[in-house]
């Protein structure tokens, strides 16, 4: 499992869904997912789903679900590549012992067989594609965090209104074209963390996470798991490879990441990650990845613009305005 956590996101090009939830078709609907039956949760701890992998003649097939607040998808994989994004909500992925989270403004790549959880740390919008294996040649092999520009965003919810992109249909072809220009050339974004195996670690890391505004010391946190400090420091040492200290502002950094995607001010930023001056986040922005804030923003803007224009947006509007599109 610990292939699934890269060390650092240093790749340029490519970039959940299923069992608890009613698929829906048209992303207009509003179905609440709802649990399945025991029997079907066994088999997905235990199997690989392949049931929503594109069938013969079409390259993508999709999902759309409606998750209310706190709602848990259990560990399972699929048979195919995923590209799992949502479209309202902030969505916390875990695969072996790495957590990302998600927004709007990000999309996670799962590659096929890749064993992942999903929790909703709010009401979830997920709209999935599932691509069929060799269709992106060069995907990475690992779960990875991409941004979704307006326009990729459009690629999404178009596809998954559609429901199966076929090879047989031109304009199938031309939206999945366009769906794999965006997926080679998406950002990569570096907002994942490591995760202890052990209880009591695993217990102090999700209570930081929950709570990073009130910035409680590591033994303010140690006391309400019952465990000592020099304990939880040996064990984020051996387990997660660092210090807590350096774990603890890897998730500021990561929840930092998903707010400034989010269009929030680096003020804000740096209150709801914990730090009193905004400039203690600048600092730990520019350390990490080489830049500010407002600069990495402007860069990452630049790129979608640039990628869009590439990708021939003007012509796709005209194109869905004179063909019927159908399954």
């Amino acid at each position: 499992m610990d292939s699934l956590c890269p060390a650092r996101l240093d790749f340029r090009g490519v970039l959940s869904d299923v069992c608890f939830a009613i698929p829906i078709v048209s992303t207009e609907s509003a179905v609440v997912a709802t649990p399945l039956l025991r029997r079907n949760i066994s088999l997905m701890r235990h199997r690989t789903l392949r049931q929503y992998d594109p069938k013969t003649g079409v390259s993508i097939s999709t999902l759309a679900y409606e998750y209310p607040a706190g709602h848990n998808v259990a560990e399972h994989a699929h048979g195919a590549d995923q590209l799992v994004y949502a479209t309202r909500g902030v969505m916390e992925i875990s695969a072996g012992q790495c957590l990302w989270l998600t927004p709007p403004n990000l999309a996670v790549w799962i590659p096929a067989g890749t064993r992942h959880r999903i929790r909703m740390s709010g009401t979830v919008s997920i709209r999935t594609l599932y691509l069929r294996r060799g269709l992106l040649p060069r995907a990475p092999k690992i779960c990875s965090v991409l941004h979704v520009s307006p326009f990729f965003r459009e690629l999404v919810v178009e596809a998954v209104r559609i429901g199966q992109l076929r090879t047989t249909n031109h304009i199938h072809r031309a939206l999945r074209d366009l769906i794999l220009f965006q997926l080679r050339n998406a950002s990569p974004i570096p907002t994942f963390v490591r995760l202890p195996e052990d209880s009591r670690a695993l217990g102090v890391a999700e209570a930081f996470i929950a709570n990073q505004a009130d910035a409680p010391s590591l033994s303010a946190l140690c006391r309400k798991v019952g465990v000592s400090v020099r304990t939880i420091q040996r064990t984020f040492r051996k387990e997660v490879g660092t210090s807590f200290e350096f774990w603890r502002r890897q998730v500021r950094l990561m929840k930092g990441i998903e707010l400034l995607v989010a269009g929030r001010s680096v003020k804000t930023i740096s209150a709801e990650v914990g730090y009193r001056q905004p400039s203690a986040f600048v600092e730990l922005f520019r350390q990490t990845l080489g830049m500010t804030p407002r600069a990495w923003v402007a860069a990452l803007e630049a790129q979608d613009n640039e990628r869009d224009r590439n990708s021939g947006r003007r012509s796709v509007p005209q194109l869905y305005r004179t063909t019927e599109v159908r399954k």
